[in-house]
């Protein structure tokens, strides 16, 4: 289930922001702060919160529109994140990286937007 693999997701993802925090911390560099907050928030947090909507309401999590919009959250939510950091390192060069990345992920917000409302009404009408 769709649901499962985002949770797990999350947690390598959020291990590896921390880490990076922690290095980050340690250099006393925080160029790629920015990469690192959305990294853990929407590469970490938000995965999570999908996947356990998906576990919370399993019906959903089995369907075809919540595999899509896992995964497109699953390579948005790395990509974004991903695509700042090298931007920044890169002064700025590959600002497309970034910037595919998180229209991905607002497809996928949008995604889940429609499953949330159809899901809702559904319950409503039962």
């Amino acid at each position: 289930m769709i649901g499962s693999l985002m949770i797990c997701v999350s947690a390598v993802v959020l291990l590896v922001g921390m880490v990076a925090g922690i290095a980050m911390g340690i250099k006393q560099d925080f160029l790629l702060s920015p990469a690192h907050a959305h990294l853990n928030l929407v590469g970490g947090v938000l995965l999570f919160l999908f996947g356990l909507y998906y576990r919370v309401v399993p019906a959903v999590g089995r369907s075809l529109l919540a595999r899509i919009q896992g995964w497109l959250h699953i390579i948005g939510g790395l990509m974004f994140p991903i695509g700042i950091g090298v931007t920044l390192l890169a002064n700025h060069a590959y600002m497309a990286v970034p910037i595919i990345g998180s229209l991905i992920m607002l497809a996928a917000m949008a995604l889940f937007v429609v499953i949330v409302l159809r899901t809702e009404r559904a319950a409503a009408g039962a």
